[in-house]
């Protein structure tokens, strides 16, 4: 019994002597490059597709956390050329999401140069909103922080709607969980919303069509299919526009300017 205690203690010293014996600031090392080849690499910036796409290292990647105006659309070409200002020919740093790739195969990515977050420089210059559709992450308050900002100095795609019914119209109701947003016109006048806008962070977009809305009343509009009336309008061939995860919704005039928005 008394040799079978002394080599338990015996195997215990080794344990510990071997315990002792290990690097940790090896394993340290080893670890921290592991999560940081993981979580973040550098590539060269080969091209700039739009304000919030460009190919690097023969890659496409979509920038996180922000959504520009597509094709034809205001700002398009201005937050293109301002990316392309930023990062065009550079070596950039990629920090990666919980999601690395979206459904094209793209790469989804933070894009920094030096300690510049870039994705966050096109929300301060009023090109591009902020867009978590995968739900909200370290950078969210930051993102929508800077579009506050930005609506503060009135900047592009910020820009305050001159329209004198900017003032008349109001959201009375945002029912994301059954797809349906209304609007009242508060004044004492009726207010043509013909070519106006609503949109989410993305890419969904719904424009009215010849429509007035008269004084003191409201229209609400519906996602999913039905006939159109003085106070009903159906946003067609969307199984859904608001994310349950969160999202925002836009409402611009007919010359793009900005009348309202709002976040969930």
């Amino acid at each position: 019994m008394k040799s079978g205690k002394q080599k338990q203690i015996f195997l215990l010293i080794i344990f510990i002597l071997a315990l002792a014996s290990i690097n940790y600031n090896f394993l340290d090392e080893k670890l921290t490059g592991f999560l940081t080849e993981s979580y973040y690499e550098v590539v060269h910036v080969d091209r700039v597709i739009d304000g919030d796409t460009i190919v690097a290292n023969n890659g496409s990647i979509r920038l996180l956390g922000i959504n520009t105006p597509e094709r034809g659309e205001k700002y398009h070409e201005e937050a293109k050329k301002f990316l392309e200002k930023e990062i065009f020919k550079k070596s950039v740093e990629l920090k990666f999401g919980k999601d690395k790739k979206d459904l094209y195969g793209r790469t989804l990515a933070y894009v920094f140069l030096g300690n510049e977050n870039i994705n966050l420089n096109q929300i301060k210059n009023g090109f591009a909103n902020f867009y978590f559709p995968s739900g909200k992450d370290e950078y969210y308050n930051d993102f929508k922080n800077a579009w506050e900002k930005c609506i503060e100095e009135n900047r592009n795609l910020c820009e305050k709607s001159e329209n004198k019914c900017s003032e008349c119209i109001e959201l009375k109701e945002f029912d994301y969980k059954n797809q349906k947003v209304v609007f009242y016109n508060k004044c004492d006048f009726s207010c043509d919303l013909t070519k106006w806008e609503i949109k989410d962070e993305g890419r969904k977009k719904f424009v009215f069509p010849l429509f007035i809305l008269d004084e003191n009343s409201d229209v609400s509009i519906i996602v999913g299919n039905g006939t159109n009336s003085n106070n009903e309008l159906f946003w067609t061939n969307q199984d859904y526009v608001w994310t349950r995860t969160g999202d925002t919704l836009f409402l611009r005039d007919e010359k793009g300017k900005l009348v309202l928005w709002r976040v969930y």
